[in-house]
């Protein structure tokens, strides 16, 4: 599975994603770098969960800049741009590689109440964009450096933080454009004399609670995401673009703003897939390095943590 990038001010860090109810200060700019490395030896052909001596091991990594603006102190700005590269350890398919797809973000605290033992409740509504940035093929799973599908999204997020605790709980809607392929027909569960796939819809919905302090962010991940729509991969079959593809998985990550180094902060988390279909039961590493500064100033914050 291809993960999105993060960039700090989230737990994804306290650097900052659409998941996260972390927002940089007005003026205030974060940049950098991730990687991430995801694998796979077992995965669900439909429901039904096999490995293939074709493909042994499947690794995708991603190297990826990212960043993230404070417009105002309540709505950010963020974009990632990720270069991918796939490889399988067995048969004969060869690996991908190449730049992916370009995601623009914007993320708005759009209410918060604060109560009396010191707890806030926020509640923030982000909205997503991401087109290609190349002609990769996508047509070529699970291989494929992505979809190659023009994509629009809108979460919700809800934060209740006390004391240096918290836990956040968002739900997001992506629609997705139908792609074009390398061939006039192909089989889904009926014969389409055409190169346009049409693509399902997709959900998913994300909770995480942990430690959020001025230096340190730690917190655990629940996630599930599945398609609105799609299809099983046939017995023996190549995944195709437009599958049902779900999952659910679990994890953890953290971010450490380093204190003899003002604005330089340092995330890493990892995840695993519990359970899925029509994907691979995927181990996901990530880490990054992260700068900050105040474009008004010139000075370096001293975290990226907005304390709303």
């Amino acid at each position: 599975m291809i993960m999105l990038l993060y960039c700090i001010s989230s737990p994804r860090a306290n650097a900052q994603t659409d998941m996260d109810a972390i927002t940089l200060k007005k003026n205030v700019l974060c940049v950098g770098g991730m990687y991430v490395n995801d694998s796979w030896t077992e995965y669900w052909e439909g429901t039904f969960k096999r490995n293939n001596r074709n493909l042994g091991k499947v690794t995708t990594q991603m190297f990826g800049i990212a960043g993230a603006y404070g417009i105002t102190d309540k709505l950010n700005v963020m974009f990632s741009a990720p270069y991918v590269k796939t490889k399988a350890t067995a048969g004969t398919l060869s690996g991908f590689d190449g730049i992916q797809d370009l995601a623009l973000m914007a993320k708005y605290r759009a209410a918060e109440k604060k109560f009396t033992n010191g707890s806030r409740l926020s509640v923030f509504a982000v909205g997503r964009i991401s087109v290609p940035l190349t002609n990769y093929v996508a047509d070529y799973l699970p291989l494929s450096i992505g979809m190659h599908s023009k994509t629009a999204s809108i979460r919700g997020l809800v934060d209740y933080q006390v004391s240096k605790f918290f836990v956040s709980a968002s739900a997001a809607y992506t629609y997705r454009s139908n792609v074009d392929i390398d061939r006039e027909s192909y089989y889904t569960t009926e014969i389409h004399n055409t190169n346009e796939v049409e693509m399902p819809d997709a959900s998913d919905y994300n909770i995480r609670a942990g430690y959020r302090s001025k230096y340190l962010i730690a917190e655990a991940i629940f996630s599930d995401m599945y398609t609105l729509g799609g299809f099983d991969i046939r017995k023996n079959d190549m995944p195709f673009p437009s599958n049902k593809m779900n999952a659910r998985r679990i994890g953890g990550a953290f971010k450490y703003t380093m204190k003899k180094v003002r604005g330089l902060e340092i995330v890493g988390g990892a995840m695993y897939t519990l359970h899925g279909r029509n994907v691979g039961q995927a181990t996901t590493l990530n880490a990054g390095v992260f700068y900050l500064m105040d474009l008004k100033s010139g000075n370096r914050p001293r975290n990226s943590q907005q304390q709303n």
